[in-house]
């Protein structure tokens, strides 16, 4: 049978010259399956909440115990500080040294803390990690450079308590 053969066919439907096919019109969840579809909705809310409830709550402990880590980690530099101010009539330079070392285990606390010093000099000048305080003329450094530290900073660029006080070299003139 040919394109435009007209012959019915045995069925006797009629054959086009093109014929159209029929789409299925599309058609939604069945009640069961929006049911389902509900359930799991309703449940996603309920969890969410419950999360968010959870959160509240736990949130304050939390802040709470690493504020006592942090605490924590000072007590040793605050008992060498009285020790020291125990021996306060002893020898000056022993006094000197005894500070120096507890600068030091200071440095180590915040350095443990994720707050490293930063007071290097003769680095270029960073906007995130420095602050200009002053600017100098020095024929010995390039310009843009930090050539004296008068605060330190502590922290990274993406985590910083505060950025160095510095000086910085400027163009000779």
């Amino acid at each position: 049978m040919s394109e435009h053969d007209q012959t019915p066919p045995a069925g006797g439907a009629v054959r086009t010259e093109h014929p159209q096919e029929e789409t299925p019109a599309p058609q939604g969840p069945s009640a069961l399956e929006a049911e389902e579809l509900e359930d799991r909705w309703r449940r996603a809310l309920a969890d969410l909440d419950n999360l968010r409830k959870r959160y509240a709550r736990d949130r304050p402990r939390e802040l709470e115990a690493e504020r006592a880590r942090a605490t924590a980690a000072w007590l040793p530099v605050v008992d060498n500080l009285e020790l020291a101010l125990a021996h306060a009539d002893a020898d000056p330079e022993t006094i000197v040294r005894g500070v120096q070392a507890v600068r030091d285990q200071a440095l180590d606390v915040l350095r443990g803390l994720g707050y490293p010093r930063h007071d290097e000099t003769g680095v270029p000048f960073d906007p995130v990690l420095h602050e200009v305080v002053t600017v100098v003329e020095d024929p010995d450094t390039a310009p843009g450079t930090v050539v004296q530290v008068l605060r330190p900073g502590y922290g990274d660029p993406d985590r910083q308590l505060r950025p160095a006080a510095v000086a910085v070299s400027r163009k000779q003139e």
